[in-house]
Order: structure tokens, then C-alpha cells, then sequence
């Protein structure tokens, strides 16, 4: 079937629910189901023309050259000044020797210096191993060790935990920034200074071989970036995700997965989109996080899209502060950070006029959010589906911007994208049927090569024929709509950020007053869900208090416990010693 083939979106169901050993009933029927003309079933054509994911952003770039796409702070730079950026922080990368394929990690929030470093290191032909910053020295360690990364740029904030992280990893070469860098002149120095004397984000560390990024990109701009051959099937991005073992896992992307997942996005939507003015875009979500990476810096830049980065979503007024002055047609985010701006009343007060569309990801959106965003911007909430090992989309909500009453949440996570196969296995291995649950498979070009280095991991979860489990339970209706109902695994989804109970239990085992642990999920109407443990003390000395304290010196914030419960008995557990989590969380 060529690419260029105008069905409908659930036409595209019909090429994932025809499957040999399906009903042909079942597939006629979604052929005969009308969404919105004009998306086509398949991105076969498109995908072909493209090799590496730097490639894609180079013929945006020059095609909007002029155009600002990015901005910080009410800082912004042009498509064709990031990509002199790119390209010199490749040519100064390669100067120092990092070859292809070797692993540059990235360890910053929202900013200017993101997109200029990723672009970098995909133009050297090295693979991006993106960071959160806010990870404590054990987290950050792992995952430094695990990649191999030869190479990091961090954001000076979070340098003092990257000296406490770097013994025994293979970096090389450490670039530390400043949140001020990239934005040019007296305000760029007053930012970063702002930052280290007045507000005193910045703690005291000591990285003595440590390269500024000023100093780097001066050096790199009177260097030739030498081309490098990159092929679509080449590791692109090792992008990590936990596991209910508790040990984070490299999720190989590929640059050919990026593209995909791109394109699928980009011709779901940016077709409707008049691409002669730019296009403002909210980018709360942080560009570390795989939604952000190829909703705003990869699919948005298609239509010249002007990248609006917000560093720290979390405080609404501060994000507020940044909008006063900003007109954005579109808005990515998740159910948590659409909440706390809607208790924001200068936001509340704004004006939505120019807002048309938000794409909701990362967690579960909630009705009520969803039907108060709506009431508030007078613009739809449109859900999605989707996972890291995807790139991640696998299904989004109707984007229809002709007819905006058509559109909006309903309970569903919306339809398959393009060229994505989606289905549900009952226990037995066998399909499962039309409203029947199941857990969901897919399968495309968006899906991952592998876990790095894990293949035992990798065959959990990928078959031989390319279908993923997902490890959550869902239901395809009659009209091609999937709607989730519940998780298989034990991974709790806090404010859109996975956190995997073996990884807590680990920290709080460690305790020497702990005796036994576990980590179960519990629903938040805010977050989502909010951890809580439940703990047998070996004395009577062990406080909530001190498992915070302990928890907070080894996990990201968010990963810290926010419910205790003690009991004196043993956990309750199966014959074969399991710990019953399901009963421990009901």
C-alpha cells in the first residue's frame, strides 16, 4: 500500500487489525469507519526519504532559517543560528575525539543549550544519553556506568552531583553551562549570575577538567564538522526506562524509530496548521522526557514551529510570569502540570485566543482536567498513548482543527497512528477480540531496537516478529478507539514519570532499622498516583521521618515516598514467596 493513500485515521486500525488470523469482519469494518481524510495509512513513502534524525533537523532548519525557534527566558534563536550551533558543538566533539557511536550524555533542563548539544552529538554521529538533572549521585552513576557515556553537558546547577557521580565512569570530556549562556550579551551574563549569587542555585563543586560551554562553542565555530555516514537502523538515543527489578535500562532508539515517530505526529497534525507564520509552542514537559524530545523539538520544528521553554513547569506562577508576553497556538503537557495551571488565576485570565490545540501525555488525563481545560482555553485536551520503547506514540486522540467540536477527551486514548499495529493478547498468547480486554501489543517502525546491553530484558518484552508488550491492559473498541484499563506490571506512573517500586524498596532495605519493604502505587487525584510503602521495622526506633531523610539522599524527589505505613507482621506473600502487592495496595 503506497504512503501516499488518503484514508481515513481508522482505516490505519484496519492495516493493525488484519492480521492473518483475524475476522475479516472485524477488519471490514473498520475500513468502513470515517475519521478525518487525508492522513494516510501508512508512512512508508514519507520515512524513505530520510537517513538520520540530524538530517531531518538540518532541512527544517534551512527552510526556516530566519524564523525564531527557539526561546528562554524571552531569548530566542533562529533555526538557522541553532544549526551553526549544532554543528559546531559536533565539529568541537569530534576534535576532542569522540568517535561515532560512542555515548555523550546530556544533564540539563529546558534551555537554549539542549537542542544546540543534541543536534551536536547526532551530527558527530555519537548517540545522546539523555539525563535528568534532577537525579541524585547513586541514580546518575548508573546510569553514566551503564552507557559507557565518554562525554557530558550539565547544566551548572547540578555539576556538584555530577563530581560526586563521576568515579568510576568512562567520561572523558565534562562541558558545564550556564542557564545564561546561549542567550547573547548583558542578559545572558545577568541570568547565569542571577542563578549562582542571588538565588543560589548553583552549589559549590569541583570539576577541575571541566570545559565551559562558551569556550566550547568558540572553539568548535572555527572547526569543519567532518560528515559521517549514518545509517536509519543506528542507536540514535539510549533512553532510559526502570523496570520492576529496579535497575534503569538503555531503550536503543533508533534513528529510524525517531523519524518515524515524527512523521506519524506530523502528518496527524501539522497538515492542518498554516505554516507560513510560526507557530508558538509550549514546551513545558522537559526535553530529557521521550514525549517532549519528539512532540516539541522534533515534530513542531516541521512547521517552524517556535519552541517556547519553560525550565521549571512545576511552579505555575513562574511559567505564567514567562507566558505574559507569549502567543502559542499549541501546548504539550501532562494532567499534572495542566492542573496546577488551572488554579493559577493569572493564567486562568489570559488570553487563549491564539490556543487551538493541547496534546495531553505521559500519564493518564483525568476528566475532570480535561473538561476544565477545555471550559477555561475554550481549546481541547487530546489524549494520547504512548511508551519510551515507542519513541513513544502508538495512539493519539482526534486531531481535527476544522471541525473543533468534533474534538476533544473521551475516555479513550484515540486511534493507532500511522504504520502502528496494535493489538491485545489474552493470557493464552491467542488475540484477543473486539472489547475484549487484553494486553497491549504494538508494533511499528517506532519501536525500539532494544534494551542496551540487556538482550535477556529485550526478549521479555520484543518477539521475534516485532510485536512489543507493553505490560498494560486494554480494550479496542468497535470503532478502532483503545482505551486502557489497567497496568500488568508494577510500575507506578507519578506525574507522568515512571518510578519502579524495586528501585525504592532497594534505598529503603538499606536502612539498617528496615526488616521488610514494599512499594505500591496509589491514586492521586493530582499526580496520579503517589508512592507509598509499607514497612516491617526490625525496632521500634525506625520513624517516617528518618526514611524520608534517607529516601531524599538517594532518590529524585519524586521517587520519595509520600505515604508510610508500619505493621509488625511479616508482608503477606504467595507459596512461592512473592510479595501480594495488589492486596497491599488495596
Amino acid at each position: 500500500m503506497s504512503g501516499a493513500v488518503e484514508e481515513t485515521a481508522v482505516a490505519q486500525v484496519s492495516v493493525a487489525a488484519s492480521a492473518e488470523d483475524m475476522d475479516r469482519l472485524w477488519a471490514e469494518r473498520f475500513w468502513t469507519k470515517r475519521y478525518r481524510s487525508g492522513v494516510p495509512a501508512v508512512i512508508d513513502d514519507e520515512l524513505a526519504r530520510w537517513t538520520s534524525v540530524p538530517q531531518m533537523f538540518e532541512a527544517d532548519s534551512r527552510k526556516f532559517t530566519d524564523r525564531p525557534g527557539y526561546v528562554s527566558l524571552g531569548s530566542a534563536v533562529t533555526y538557522g543560528d541553532m544549526l551553526t550551533a549544532a554543528k559546531g558543538f559536533g565539529a568541537w566533539l569530534q576534535s576532542v575525539g569522540v568517535r561515532p557511536g560512542e555515548r555523550v550524555a546530556l544533564m540539563m533542563p529546558n534551555c537554549l543549550q539542549y537542542p544546540a548539544a543534541l543536534f551536536g552529538v547526532l551530527f558527530a554521529g555519537a548517540v545522546v544519553v539523555n539525563v535528568n538533572p534532577l537525579y541524585t549521585p547513586r541514580e546518575l552513576h548508573h546510569q553514566l556506568k551503564d552507557s559507557g557515556a565518554v562525554a557530558i553537558v550539565a547544566m551548572d546547577m547540578f555539576a556538584r552531583t555530577l563530581e560526586l557521580a563521576r568515579e568510576g565512569t568512562d567520561l572523558r570530556h565534562v562541558v558545564v553551562t550556564s542557564m545564561g549562556d546561549m542567550m547573547g550579551g548583558l542578559k545572558g551574563v545577568a541570568v547565569s549570575a542571577m542563578m549562582r549569587h542571588v538565588q543560589k542555585m548553583v552549589p559549590a563543586y569541583r570539576l577541575p577538567d571541566a570545559h565551559g560551554w562558551t569556550s566550547v562553542m568558540r572553539k568548535g565555530r572555527r572547526r569543519v564538522l567532518t560528515p559521517v555516514e549514518v545509517r536509519p537502523e543506528d542507536v540514535a538515543f539510549l533512553q532510559y526506562t526502570g523496570g520492576t527489578s529496579g535497575v534503569a535500562k538503555g531503550a536503543m532508539l533508533t534513528h529510524r524509530n525517531i523519524l518515524a515517530n515524527t512523521i506519524q505526529g506530523r502528518v496527524w497534525l501539522l497538515d492542518q496548521i498554516d505554516q507560513t507564520a510560526p507557530l508558538g509552542n509550549v514546551t513545558m514537559l522537559p526535553l530529557y522526557h521521550i514525549f517532549s524530545l519528539t512532540a516539541n523539538l522534533m515534530m513542531f520544528t516541521g512547521a517552524g514551529g517556535r519552541n517556547i521553554l519553560i525550565a521549571n513547569p512545576r511552579d505555575a506562577k513562574r511559567v505564567e510570569w514567562i507566558l505574559r508576553k507569549e502567543r502559542f497556538v499549541g501546548m504539550t503537557g501532562l494532567n499534572t502540570l495542566f492542573s496546577s495551571l488551572l488554579k493559577t488565576e493569572a493564567f486562568r485570565n489570559r488570553d487563549f485566543s491564539d490556543l487551538r490545540l493541547t496534546i495531553a501525555g505521559g500519564m493518564a488525563t483525568q476528566r475532570v482536567v480535561a473538561e476544565e481545560w477545555q471550559a477555561v482555553t475554550g481549546a481541547p485536551l487530546i489524549d494520547g498513548y504512548g511508551l519510551t520503547e515507542t519513541s513513544p506514540v502508538v495512539c493519539i486522540g482526534r486531531v481535527d482543527l476544522a471541525n473543533p467540536q468534533d474534538m476533544g477527551f473521551d475516555g479513550t486514548v484515540g486511534l493507532p497512528v500511522p504504520s502502528t499495529e496494535v493489538r491485545m493478547r489474552r493470557e493464552d498468547g491467542s488475540w484477543a477480540g473486539i472489547d475484549e480486554e487484553g494486553e497491549l501489543c504494538v508494533r511499528g517502525p517506532q519501536v525500539m531496537l532494544g534494551y542496551w546491553k540487556r538482550p535477556d530484558e529485550t526478549a521479555k518484552v520484543l518477539s521475534e516478529d516485532g510485536w512489543l508488550s507493553t505490560g498494560d491492559v486494554g480494550v479496542m473498541q468497535a470503532d478502532g478507539r483503545v482505551r486502557l484499563v489497567d497496568r500488568i506490571k508494577d510500575m507506578i506512573l507519578v506525574s507522568g514519570f515512571n518510578v519502579y517500586p524495586g528501585e525504592i524498596e532497594d534505598v529503603v532495605a538499606s536502612h539498617p532499622l528496615v526488616e521488610e519493604v514494599v512499594a505500591v502505587g496509589v491514586p492521586d487525584p493530582v499526580q496520579g498516583e503517589r508512592i507509598k510503602i509499607v514497612v516491617v521495622p526490625r525496632s521500634d526506633e525506625l520513624t517516617e521521618d528518618m526514611l524520608i531523610a534517607h529516601c531524599r539522599a538517594q532518590l529524585t524527589a519524586y521517587k520519595v515516598p509520600r505515604l508510610i505505613q508500619f505493621r509488625s507482621e511479616p508482608l503477606p506473600k504467595t507459596a512461592v514467596g512473592k510479595v501480594l502487592r495488589r492486596e497491599l495496595r488495596d
